[in-house]
C-alpha cells in the first residue's frame, strides 16, 4: 500500500506538489504562543520530508512560479517604496541600511568561520532575516555559476535547508525581542507609551486598540410618523448639524431638499451621519424604513489613491477639513495595512482612502485627493506578462565584481520591473492593471510553489547539511536576527529619537516580520507600531531580495580559513 502511494507520487509529481501545499499551509497555521510559522515555512518543512521519497518537478515549473511571485512582490510594493524616498522615509530607512549591512557582514563572517558554501550562506541570510524571497533570488544566482549541474543542485539544496533551519530560530528571536525584551531595555511601559502617542496624535481616550473603530458614516431611510410638521431647518437644529438630510421622497416623488421643506406623514427621508448619531433620528421622525431601493444610488463608498502632491505629508485632520461636509473618511490603507485614523497622522503618496458620502459630492472629494481606484476583478495579463518579460531581459545583464560575473538574475530583474509597473499603476489607477486579490494569489501561489519545488528536490541532501553543522546554524541564525535589531534599537532611540511603539514597529518592518508586528501591537494595545512598520517594511521588502545574488557573489570571493 505504502509502496503504491510512493510510486504514484514519483510518477505524478504534480500530485506531490499539491499534497505539499495542502499539508504545508495546514502546518503553517498552527500557532505556538505568539509564534506561527506561516504557510511558506510550513510548505518548506513538508517538502523536505516528502522530498526524501526522491520526487522531482520540472525546473520550468519552479522558475515560472518564482517569476510570478517576484514580479508580484515588486508590483505590490512599488507605490509605497517610491513614496518613502523622501526625507522622512530615508531617515527611517537608516534602520534598513543597518539591517542590510550588518546581516551581510555577519553572514560573511559566519561563512568564513564555519567554511560555509555559497548556498548555505544564502540560506542563512534568508532564514535569519526572515525574508523568503532571498531563497529565490539566491537560488537563481546559483544556477548561473560555472559549475557542474550536480554541484549547483547541491548548493541550491543547501539554500533551502539552511533557510528552514534558521528561519524558525530567527523568527522566534525577533518576535520575543521586539515585543518583550526591547521594551525592558528601553525602560518603558509599552502600553502606556502607545496610549500616550495615540492621544498626542489626536486619538480619543476610548478604546485605542481598535485602529479602525472610528464610527462610520452611514445612510439610513426613515418613514415620517411622529415627526410630521417639522421643517428640515428645525430638524437640523435638533440634530445639531451632525446629520445631513440628503433626500426626501413623497409618494415616490423626490422633493427639493431646502431648509423650509415641511415634512408630512408618510414621507421617506434619507439621513446620512455617524452610526451613533442616527439612533436619535428615529425618535424625531419615526421608524427606519426597510425598503431602500429608491435611495441606493444616492450614497456610495469609493476608494481613492492619494496622488495630489498638496497632501503628501499633510495630516488626516487637514484632509478631513478639506473634504465636502457630507463625505466621511472611513479608512486608510498603506501597503495593505489598515492604518489608525489619527488626526495628526501624516499622509503619504499612494495611500488608499476609503470615502463614503453622497454621489453628488464624491466627484469633488475624489478630485481633491487623487484618483478613483478602479474596482475590477479582471487582470491585465498583457501588462503583467510584459513586466515579467522585461524583467527577465534586464536580469540577463551582468557586471564583473572581482573577476566574478554578477547579475540581478531573472528574479532581481522581475522585482525591479514589478516596482516600476506597480508605481505606474498607482499613478494611473483608472487603467486596468492587476487587482489586489489576483496580486495576492500570484504572490502566495508563486512563492509556495517555488518553495515546494526546491524543497522536494532538496530532500535527499537536507539531512547531510543538518548533520554537518548541528546547532551552529541555529545559533548563528539567532545572532544574525538579533544583532542588527539591537543596533537599530540604539540608533532609533538615541539618534532618531523615535517613540517606542514606532521604533519597535520599524524594527519589525526592517526584518519584514509580520508576526513580530502582531506581537508588538498586542503588547502595545493599539496600532501605533504600524506608523514605523510600513516605512521600513516597504524598503526592506525590496532591498533584501536583491541581496540574494550579492551574498552568493561575496561568499564565493571569501579566502579559505
Amino acid at each position: 500500500m505504502l509502496g503504491a502511494a510512493v510510486s504514484l507520487l514519483q510518477q505524478h509529481p504534480e500530485i506531490a506538489l499539491f499534497l505539499v501545499l495542502a499539508l504545508g499551509y495546514a502546518l503553517g497555521q498552527i500557532r505556538f504562543g505568539p509564534i506561527q510559522l506561516g504557510g511558506i515555512c510550513g510548505t518548506l518543512i513538508v517538502a523536505l520530508v516528502v522530498g526524501q521519497l526522491d520526487i522531482h518537478l520540472s525546473d520550468g515549473v519552479k522558475n515560472t512560479f518564482f517569476m510570478l511571485f517576484i514580479f508580484a512582490l515588486g508590483y505590490a510594493g512599488g507605490p509605497q517604496f517610491f513614496a518613502n524616498l523622501d526625507a522622512k522615509g530615508l531617515r527611517m530607512g537608516l534602520l534598513c541600511v543597518v539591517e542590510v549591512v550588518v546581516v551581510l557582514a555577519l553572514v560573511l563572517a559566519a561563512a568564513w568561520w564555519l567554511a560555509l558554501d555559497q548556498g548555505t550562506a544564502a540560506g542563512l541570510m534568508a532564514g535569519a532575516a526572515t525574508e523568503s524571497a532571498v531563497v529565490g533570488t539566491a537560488t537563481d544566482a546559483l544556477s548561473k555559476l560555472p559549475l557542474p549541474g550536480d554541484a549547483i543542485r547541491q548548493l541550491q539544496a543547501n539554500v533551502v535547508t539552511a533557510y528552514s533551519i534558521t528561519y524558525v530560530f530567527g523568527l522566534i528571536a525577533i518576535v520575543v525581542a521586539t515585543s518583550q525584551v526591547f521594551p525592558l531595555l528601553l525602560r518603558v511601559d509599552l502600553r502606556a507609551e502607545a496610549d500616550r502617542l495615540w492621544q498626542n496624535m489626536g486619538g480619543g481616550a476610548e478604546d485605542a486598540g481598535a485602529a479602525s473603530a472610528t464610527p462610520e458614516m452611514v445612510g439610513r431611510v426613515y418613514e415620517v410618523v411622529h415627526g410630521h410638521g417639522r421643517t428640515l431647518e428645525t430638524l437640523a437644529e435638533l440634530l445639531r448639524g451632525q446629520v445631513a438630510i440628503e433626500r426626501v421622497l413623497r409618494q415616490g416623488r423626490a422633493l427639493d431638499v431646502v431648509p423650509g421643506l415641511r415634512l408630512q406623514a408618510g414621507d421617506q427621508v434619507l439621513a446620512i451621519g455617524r452610526r451613533e448619531v442616527l439612533v436619535g433620528v428615529a425618535e424625531l421622525l419615526g421608524r427606519e424604513f426597510a425598503d431602500t431601493a429608491a435611495f441606493d444610488a444616492v450614497v456610495e463608498t469609493t476608494e481613492v489613491v492619494l496622488t495630489r502632491r498638496a497632501y503628501f505629508g499633510a495630516t488626516l485632520q487637514a484632509l478631513r477639513a478639506a473634504l465636502p461636509p457630507k463625505v466621511q473618511l472611513l479608512g486608510l490603507l498603506r501597503h495593505g495595512h489598515a492604518m489608525p485614523l489619527l488626526p495628526d497622522m501624516a499622509l503619504r503618496q499612494g495611500d488608499v482612502l476609503k470615502l463614503y458620502g453622497p454621489v453628488a459630492d464624491m466627484q469633488q472629494a475624489t478630485a481633491l485627493a487623487g484618483q478613483r481606484v478602479r474596482i475590477s476583478s479582471r487582470t491585465n495579463l498583457s501588462y503583467a506578462s510584459a513586466g515579467i518579460l522585461l524583467g527577465v531581459f534586464i536580469g540577463g545583464f551582468s557586471v564583473s565584481l572581482g573577476g566574478i560575473p554578477f547579475s540581478l538574475g531573472t528574479g532581481g530583474g522581475a522585482l525591479l520591473t514589478g516596482l516600476a509597473f506597480g508605481w505606474y499603476q498607482a499613478k494611473h489607477p483608472q487603467r486596468l492593471g492587476i487587482p489586489s486579490d489576483a496580486l495576492a494569489l500570484m504572490k502566495d501561489l508563486g512563492l509556495a510553489t517555488f518553495i515546494a519545488c526546491v524543497g522536494l528536490a532538496s530532500g535527499p541532501q537536507a539531512l547531510s547539511l543538518i548533520r554537518q553543522f548541528g546547532v551552529a546554524l541555529p545559533l548563528v541564525g539567532v545572532a544574525v536576527a538579533l544583532v542588527p535589531a539591537c543596533m537599530s534599537l540604539f540608533i532609533g532611540h538615541r539618534l532618531l529619537k523615535l517613540d517606542a511603539p514606532v521604533l519597535l514597529g520599524a524594527i519589525a518592518g526592517q526584518q519584514c516580520s509580520t508576526p513580530a508586528l502582531s506581537a508588538v501591537q498586542n503588547a502595545a494595545g493599539n496600532t501605533t507600531p504600524l506608523l514605523g512598520y510600513t516605512i521600513t517594511y516597504a524598503i526592506s521588502n525590496v532591498v533584501l531580495p536583491l541581496m540574494g545574488p550579492l551574498i552568493v557573489a561575496l561568499a564565493g570571493m571569501l579566502p579559505p580559513r
